[in-house]
């Protein structure tokens, strides 16, 4: 009998461990996915929309800005929505792919700054800190006219 109760005991604690698993996996999860509505939500209002101080509602109370042609914080960021503002009204930013690890979420965006140019292929990165941007980098590559192959940049 003693052994029937260390049993379900052991079983009983076990079920116990993978709950408290499953649910560290699903807050995380949550969490992950709220930090991915929060880019796509900057990333829209900002560089489609043009609206920086609505895309700026999705960032901390710092904005680490590692593209050496920007500068830090909001001040900058509205700067450089002002300029696509001004010098490219036109411009879409399209995101065709969103991966998120942890606190970091990163888009892979087909962006087309003059309509009927080939564009670049961007990756940015966005680091958050309680669901607020607050870090970003970026890597853009132009669009070439004549690829070496024929597979698309996305």
């Amino acid at each position: 009998m003693h052994l029937i109760v260390r049993s379900v005991a052991m079983i009983a604690a076990s079920i116990l461990m993978l709950s408290f698993v499953s649910g560290a996996a699903v807050a995380g999860s949550a969490q992950e996915e709220a930090n991915r509505t929060a880019v796509l939500a900057f990333y829209e209002k900002g560089l489609n929309q043009k609206d920086a101080d609505a895309a700026l509602a999705y960032v901390g109370n710092r904005y680490v800005q590692h593209n050496p042609n920007a500068a830090d914080g909001p001040d900058g960021f509205r700067k450089f929505i002002g300029f696509l503002r001004e010098k490219f009204p036109n411009s879409r930013s399209e995101i065709k792919r969103s991966f998120v690890d942890g606190d970091f979420v990163i888009l892979h965006v087909h962006a087309v700054r003059e309509p009927g140019t080939k564009g670049n292929a961007i990756v940015d990165i966005f680091k958050l800190e309680n669901g607020k941007i607050v870090e970003h980098w970026d890597v853009v590559q132009p669009i070439p006219e004549s690829p070496a192959n024929n597979n698309t940049m996305f």
